[in-house]
């Protein structure tokens, strides 16, 4: 059973959506600056960044407020 979340912003949107949008907004350099994030930083890779974001909450809240700030 899905509940509609109205005051959710994130409701419905994917973490590796999140993360395609920020690769095409900043690439990976500057996503790695505004983000201090090593997965960013060093080779990275869209499998191994989700990897991290999905078992590190404090990670993922900020790649999910800079969408947010982003858009």
């Amino acid at each position: 059973m899905s509940q509609e979340q109205p005051n959710n912003p994130l409701h419905g949107i994917k973490l590796a959506e999140i993360l395609d949008f920020l690769v095409e907004e900043y690439g990976w350099d500057e996503l790695g600056q505004e983000i201090n994030i090593r997965c960013f930083q060093n080779n990275p890779t869209k499998k191994s960044s989700l990897k991290f974001l999905r078992t590190t909450p404090w990670a993922r809240e900020k790649v999910e407020q800079l969408y947010l700030d982003t858009i």
